[in-house]
């Protein structure tokens, strides 16, 4: 695993499984808050330095990562392209880890790589340098990289558009939905695809699909995952980030190929239904998603050849409007 070990980047630090076979994701690193940004439900946290102004930040993301994809989509969806601005590093990540490019240059610092931002922000840091990433431009230093954190600050830190995807009534809910969906699907396919073991592999298989299967249950009778089901949420967004890059790259790529997305008839309406909600489409980058799996994964796909399929349309009718319920409409 290619991290920065002292402010230093290695290549060679530690491996992406534990003793078992088992893929061990890293927590995030830096999780300050925006000062008025809700944690969790009942959970304010204390008031900080970072006030939520407009044009003082900045979100790093890359367009492949789902993790960086739920920020993109909150911060669309919320009506905050003018108050929070937003850069792209490329989407193949090499040894040297997130770059940025040409197409796709640092705006603030013209830096090479995205680990130089964490070492601005902490010479001395240990870890992995990921995507999102909530910069402070007048403090120089990065506020928060936990993709779960982010969302619910954008959603609660600023005035926005009027849209709410973290509602105060539903927010113990919605924490629960993103917590259920987190180990078995948002990371169950990087378990299955990062997996040392043919028992780690199938272990994270059997959970996935039993997920998988357990929300299509759910969205049979409900159009969103929250509440009665009428509004999109925070967990909406959690759950479409990994739904969307599916039949892709996790299916083939992954080895997640006991079923593929659109084999599922309400996981698959409703993914098409997200899709279609204005501006997410915008936010969906499926050339820089197959790039970045099939081509940065070398130890999974050697001679990163880039899948050619499947041929499948989001566009097509999703089915899902005579459920309860109406997409929000971000200005």
């Amino acid at each position: 695993m290619n991290m920065l070990v002292d402010g230093e980047w290695r290549t060679d630090a530690r491996e992406y499984t534990d003793a078992s076979g088992e893929f061990d994701r890293q927590e995030s690193r830096f999780r300050d808050w925006l000062d008025g940004g809700v944690a969790a439900a009942g959970e304010p946290p204390e008031s900080s330095e970072f006030a939520p102004e407009s044009g003082r930040y900045h979100l790093y993301i890359c367009r492949a990562c789902p993790w960086a994809h739920r920020a993109a989509m909150v911060r669309r969806l919320r009506g905050l392209q003018d108050e929070i601005s937003i850069s792209l590093v490329q989407p193949e990540r090499y040894d040297q880890g997130w770059e940025f490019s040409d197409d796709h240059p640092d705006p603030l610092y013209g830096y090479d790589y995205l680990r130089e931002v964490y070492v601005d922000a902490d010479p001395e840091y240990t870890g992995r340098v990921t995507v999102p990433v909530l910069w402070d431009e007048q403090e120089e230093t990065i506020v928060n990289n936990e993709s779960s954190e982010i969302m619910r600050m954008l959603d609660t830190a600023f005035d926005g558009n009027g849209v709410s995807l973290y509602p105060e009534a539903l927010r113990g809910e919605i924490d629960e939905i993103v917590d259920a969906i987190y180990e078995p699907i948002n990371n169950g396919v990087y378990r299955a695809g990062f997996a040392g073991t043919q028992a780690a592999y199938e272990a994270a298989v059997d959970d996935l699909f039993d997920a998988l299967d357990h929300w299509e249950g759910v969205l049979a009778d409900q159009r969103y995952l929250a509440g009665d089901g009428d509004r999109l949420t925070l967990a909406d967004v959690a759950m479409f980030a990994t739904l969307v890059r599916f039949d892709h790259v996790y299916h083939t790529h992954f080895k997640c190929n006991r079923r593929a997305i659109h084999e599922y008839p309400n996981l698959w309406g409703y993914t098409k239904d997200l899709y279609q909600t204005p501006g997410i489409a915008e936010t969906v980058n499926m050339d820089q998603i197959t790039r970045h799996y099939y081509g940065s994964h070398a130890d999974i796909n050697p001679k990163r050849i880039v899948a050619v399929g499947p041929e499948i349309d989001f566009t097509e009718p999703h089915g899902r409007d005579e459920l309860a319920g109406e997409p929000p409409l971000p200005q």
